[in-house]
């Protein structure tokens, strides 16, 4: 058996549907579909952006820019009440279900961290290891565009890589992998498998994921969610009648694969769930990287470097008697 062969990786895609805006259903849905990629043979299986509770499209369509709104206060305090909790254990059945079916996890989640104060949100990407370990939290830099108006800005905590097999395993939110020096934070530790979460459109996904393959003479996975007309639940359509606005198809996926070279693995998948897979060979990035490797023998270090702050900010730091 060769080298290539004990370092292949079966990854799955998840796109899914949340059940929209409720953290304790989408999650169980969420742990259905690990237990599908581990069926499938997957060693790593994602998710997109904001999946858990649900990306925040009512914001667009329901005057959300209006100060002072009470109903915008009312969306958001149910926003924040649906976000996840890491620490107080909401993620255990994504962590038990990924040790015991040894499959890796990436998924976007809302998280409300209490090391913020617990009443922001910040829309996060976490790393579930196949012993149920969450190693990194990577909180959006800066959200985009009308998502400022629910979302925080995070920091670089969680610009991190992973040993994966035979792959350096990273990831960003969305937006996020338009910035070159956030892509640089991670190919200057190794990556060769990107992980790109995206709340689901084709196109965010069509062109920027081939690109960011050549870029970084990496595989390239972009996974993104769903929201089809009906996708609001009748409940919440009950308690807010206003989302009646979000009862038409607002994101149709298009999640999707590139290999190091830039073409296609997966291309991408609009309008179903689906759980996508493939198998990737690092093989393939050491092959590329002769012609290109941005961190390595086409980097110049001694003219253009990159300095990143990798430590969790808080707002208020405790310190022992008579220290500075």
């Amino acid at each position: 058996m060769s080298a290539s062969d004990t370092e292949v990786l079966t990854v799955g895609l998840a796109q899914i549907a949340p059940v929209w805006l409720d953290r304790d259903a989408t999650l169980q849905k969420v742990v259905s579909w690990i237990e599908r990629a581990a069926e499938a043979g997957c060693g790593l299986v994602v998710f997109g952006e904001a999946i858990v509770p649900g990306y925040p499209f009512w914001v667009g369509l329901t005057d959300g820019a209006r100060f002072d709104s009470a109903l915008q206060k009312r969306l958001y305090a149910h926003y924040l009440e649906q976000a996840v909790v890491v620490e107080r254990g909401d993620l255990a059945a994504v962590q038990a279900a990924a040790e015991a079916h040894g499959i890796h996890v990436m998924l976007g989640a809302m998280t409300a961290p209490s090391d913020r104060g617990g009443h922001s949100v910040y829309c996060t990407l976490i790393h579930v290891t196949a012993d149920g370990k969450i190693p990194t939290e990577h909180r959006k830099l800066v959200p985009t565009f009308e998502e400022r108006l629910v979302w925080a800005p995070g920091d670089g905590h969680g610009l991190d890589v992973h040993t994966l097999g035979g792959f350096r395993l990273g990831g960003l939110n969305c937006w996020e992998n338009w910035l070159p020096l956030a892509r640089m934070a991670l190919y200057g530790q190794g990556e060769d498998l990107h992980v790109a979460l995206w709340p689901g459109c084709q196109r965010n996904t069509d062109g920027l994921t081939q690109v960011l393959a050549q870029e970084g003479r990496s595989y390239v996975i972009s996974v993104s969610g769903l929201m089809r007309a009906g996708d609001v639940p009748e409940r919440l359509l009950g308690e807010f009648p206003e989302l009646a606005a979000c009862q038409v198809g607002l994101a149709d996926g298009g999640s999707c694969i590139a290999a190091p070279d830039g073409t296609w693995v997966v291309p991408p998948v609009v309008g179903e769930e689906r759980l996508i897979t493939a198998t990737l060979d690092p093989a393939f990035v050491r092959r590329e990287r002769l012609t290109l490797d941005v961190s390595g023998h086409y980097s110049r270090p001694d003219v253009l470097r990159l300095s990143v702050d990798r430590t969790r900010h808080a707002c208020v730091e405790d310190r022992a008697p008579g220290t500075r």
